[in-house]
């Protein structure tokens, strides 16, 4: 699964793939994605062209109209750019497997949400990542040379360094197959246990049912993310953690498997690559509205812990990321409130302990996590929040579950 953290617009995943990808319409309308959207498409080949013209989406080749042979199918998870929601942005990167970073032409270099991504993808460990100097077709040949210098020094002090920079223009489809190409050649499918215990990083939840459905109609809620390890079957009993708040304590969610879908139509086992929606028998009121996004689906015996305190070994950045002060970061203090994005999770908590860069936070919504994984730490700086480092896991209080 890839990737593509843009300015809040659309055009790249709508180039790749042939449509928007999946979000309310009226956010796309707006410009501006809220959620994470997310489409699906194959890569395929032509026998008889050279490459990159050889490289295509398409069933028929675009240049000798001869029958493309499929390469591999690719999901796209289109994460909003805009800096005031970095926090989707980082639920969009803890479920991909390498990013496409997509830079405006017409904008200078660096934009202070680049600076914010690029830190970002170091903090979830993406080592993986192609640049795209898109919208090339707004300026002259000179000034998207000038463009492209100024990238090019920009990734080279950063974990980006090595990335190929390609030229683009999305609306006009240009060089979309050398794109292709360099995918193909520097973001390759990683390897998977099937045989590891199923999880899966929930991104987005929905209740399907169209207003006015008759009770005898009406299906279960569905969830809908990435599997990170092992795989799903149709009827098998999974539990949903943190769950729902019942009174003074958080419910384990029970379920079973009904159905099982990708961008490609129905299945009966899921494995980990591409986004996955899971059909349950919960009642849809508790999955609307992306109301369990952040969760985690997996065996009830072997799923991670949910915490309501959560410690970590923090690490800050010498300056804030995403503004253009780039102030200096300020220690980590008792009684502050950070957010932290814990995989596709977002919570806000309070500091109770800080020592030596070990620190303690008392979670306003509880998460379910591994210990030894990385985190991100915001904190609130002019009202919005922005990146100021990273964070392990060490342990915590694991919530009463009701």
């Amino acid at each position: 699964m890839i990737g593509h953290v843009d300015h809040g617009k659309s055009t790249l995943t709508q180039a790749l793939t042939g449509k928007f990808p999946d979000t309310h319409s009226e956010e796309i309308r707006r410009g501006i994605s809220i959620r994470l959207g997310y489409a699906e498409t194959e890569f395929r080949e032509c026998p008889k062209c050279e490459a990159p013209k050889k490289y295509t989406t398409k069933k028929e080749c675009p240049n000798c109209e001869k029958e493309t042979v499929l390469l591999r199918r690719v999901a796209f998870v289109d994460a909003p750019g805009h800096e005031v929601l970095m926090a989707t942005m980082l639920s969009g990167a803890s479920i991909m497997d390498g990013a496409i970073l997509v830079v405006a032409t017409n904008e200078r270099v660096p934009m202070p949400q680049t600076r914010e991504h690029l830190a970002a993808m170091d903090i979830i460990g993406m080592e993986k990542v192609i640049v795209c100097q898109n919208k090339i077709e707004l300026v002259s040949e000179k000034d998207a040379v000038a463009n492209f210098k100024d990238l090019k020094k920009f990734i080279s002090t950063t974990s980006a360094k090595k990335s190929p920079v390609i030229p683009i223009s999305a609306v006009h489809h240009s060089n979309i197959d050398l794109l292709i190409q360099s995918i193909e050649e520097n973001l390759p499918t990683p390897p998977r246990d099937a045989d590891l215990p199923p999880q899966m990083l929930v991104a987005r939840s929905f209740d399907v049912n169209k207003p006015g459905q008759s009770p005898e109609k009406l299906k279960g809620g569905v969830v809908g993310g990435s599997i990170i390890q092992g795989k799903f079957s149709v009827g098998d009993d999974i539990q949903i953690r943190p769950g729902v708040r019942r009174g003074n304590r958080y419910k384990f969610l029970n379920t079973k498997v009904v159905s099982l879908r990708s961008g490609f139509g129905e299945l009966e086992t899921a494995h980990p690559g591409g986004l996955i929606g899971i059909g349950t028998n919960l009642d849809p009121a508790l999955t609307k509205s992306d109301m369990l996004v952040g969760h985690v689906v997996g065996y009830s015996e072997s799923l991670p812990p949910s915490w309501d305190t959560l410690e970590f070994e923090s690490h800050l950045m010498e300056r804030v990321v995403g503004s253009e002060s780039q102030s200096t970061v300020q220690n980590i203090e008792m009684n502050e409130n950070l957010m932290l994005s814990v995989g596709t999770a977002k919570t806000v908590g309070k500091v109770v302990m800080s020592a030596k860069g070990n620190v303690g936070v008392s979670l306003r919504l509880p998460v379910c996590a591994e210990t030894g994984i990385r985190i991100a730490i915001s904190r609130q700086i002019d009202r919005r929040w922005r990146l100021i480092g990273w964070g392990t896991i060490t342990g915590g209080k694991e919530q009463q579950a009701g």
